[in-house]
């Protein structure tokens, strides 16, 4: 058996090797292993990186890719991201309270004698707005632009059962909110047929100017004419 004592030693256990050895012939383990390459950074590990680059193949194929990957993560966020606000626009909503805002202005495009529109914010309910029929509107200027978070509306001549119906009311009413910048928002909103306060949600962002316009008269008959009582708004607080 050749000697081994001037061989080369074992990296594990220190042993001598013959030259020709690939493993230790006491443990086994390898006497020339490969050193290992360092590991690859993530991004290297996800395609199409995760192939190797040889004489610069398949480079402008990942760069048209990443390319496209980055168009469209930035046409999906355009995309979104009007949900997005709207979405945290509504959380807000939901974690605070709402408090009540007065108009500064108030203008109506008609008004019967003794029921001026300023009856409708004027906190009495046993006093209304009359006006001559459908189409009739009017228009709330705020002193600076605020979130339209809810709308209590009183319909007809009083919020007392008694004297609701003693003149027509509107059972729809055109709703139009305008920003600073001239931007408008309309809704159309179905009023109920009873006495009392009616709450409709807006949510409406920057609102700087409401406009109602009465629609759809019920109880309109000769003699009497259109009835709202009050008009209240309520921001975020």
């Amino acid at each position: 058996m050749p000697d081994e004592a001037a061989g080369v030693p074992c990296p594990a256990c220190d042993t001598p090797n013959l030259p020709d050895r690939r493993f230790c012939r006491r443990c086994a383990a390898p006497l020339n292993p490969a050193a290992r390459p360092d590991p690859l950074p993530w991004w290297r590990t996800v395609w199409p990186f995760r192939r190797g680059v040889r004489a610069s193949s398949g480079r402008a194929v990942r760069l048209l890719v990443i390319l496209a990957v980055v168009v469209a993560l930035c046409a999906g966020g355009f995309l979104l991201l009007p949900a997005g606000r709207a979405l945290f626009e509504d959380t807000r909503d939901k974690l605070s309270k709402a408090k009540a805002v007065t108009p500064v202005q108030i203008e109506a495009s008609a008004e019967l004698p003794r029921h001026p529109a300023a009856n409708t914010t004027d906190g009495l309910s046993n006093r209304y707005w009359g006006a001559p029929g459908p189409g009739a509107s009017v228009t709330y200027t705020f002193r600076k632009p605020f979130r339209l978070v809810d709308l209590i509306i009183t319909n007809g001549a009083s919020a007392s059962p008694e004297d609701y119906a003693h003149q027509a009311r509107a059972l729809q009413v055109d709703l139009e909110v305008t920003t600073p910048d001239g931007e408008k928002h309309t809704k159309k909103l179905a009023l109920s047929d009873k006495p009392g306060p009616q709450t409709i949600p807006t949510k409406i962002s920057d609102a700087k100017t409401v406009r109602l316009v009465l629609r759809s008269a019920t109880g309109l008959t000769p003699g009497r004419h259109l009835a709202l009582a009050e008009v209240e708004f309520f921001q975020r607080s």
